[in-house]
């Protein structure tokens, strides 16, 4: 008797369908998120117990903690502002304007950037906060 020694085969698996289904997910998962975020900058922004969810469409005004002015993430002078707002709403079709603010901020200039806002032709005019619990 002749023993047969059989040929050692390498185990094959087919990792083509796996990695086509992870692009797809990779894929669906881009599609559907939306990137709507806070310029990198140091706020704390305050809190509110009434506090909703925002247009992720909206123009974002943004004033630091050092009364700096930045409208989408791009700094602009106090006597500036309206004009760069103006501009800004004019290629967008919502006219809602979204101003984050830190705490530290004045109620004075809070209303200042709120008034220069309106007076360069946005429609609604939200003020930023954190949802505050209880």
């Amino acid at each position: 008797m002749r023993r047969r020694h059989a040929e050692h085969q390498d185990p094959h698996i087919d990792v083509v369908p796996l990695i086509d289904c992870i692009l797809v997910l990779l894929i669906f998962f881009m599609v559907t998120t939306t990137f709507a975020k806070d310029a990198e900058l140091q706020i704390e922004r305050p809190g509110a117990k009434s506090a909703t969810p925002a247009s992720s469409k909206a123009l974002r005004v943004f004033i630091d903690r050092s009364l700096n002015i930045y409208v989408n993430e791009a700094p602009v002078r106090p006597w500036m502002l309206q004009s760069r707002v103006r501009d800004a709403l004019g290629t967008a079709g919502d006219k809602t304007v979204l101003v984050v603010t830190d705490r530290r901020v004045s109620a004075e200039k809070l209303v200042e950037v709120v008034d220069q806002c309106r007076l360069a032709g946005a429609k609604d005019i939200g003020v930023v906060t954190d949802i505050e619990d209880g």
